[in-house]
C-alpha cells in the first residue's frame, strides 16, 4: 500500500513543534523535513525557517483547519 502525504506548513523548529503538539493530540500522522539542521550537518546553509511538516493526503483538511487555528494563535 503506498501512502501519499502533502506538505502542510512551513516555519522554524520552534513553531512547528507547536504544531507537532496539536496534531498529535488530535492523532494525525505527520513526517517532518528539516532542511535547516539537514544542511547544518552537511556544512551548508539554510533558511531558520525550512521546516516542513507533511501529512497523509487523508489527513489534510482536518489538519489545515488545526494549522489555521494555531496560525491564529501564534499572531495574536
Amino acid at each position: 500500500m503506498k501512502t501519499e502525504h502533502t506538505k502542510l506548513f512551513t516555519g522554524s523548529n520552534i513553531i512547528v513543534n507547536g504544531l507537532k503538539n496539536l496534531l498529535d493530540q488530535d492523532d494525525i500522522s505527520y513526517i517532518i523535513k528539516d532542511k535547516f539542521e539537514s544542511a547544518r550537518l552537511g556544512g551548508f546553509g539554510e533558511q531558520m525557517d525550512s521546516v516542513e511538516v507533511h501529512v497523509l493526503d487523508t489527513d489534510v483538511e482536518k489538519a489545515k483547519m488545526i494549522v489555521e487555528s494555531y496560525k491564529g494563535k501564534i499572531n495574536e
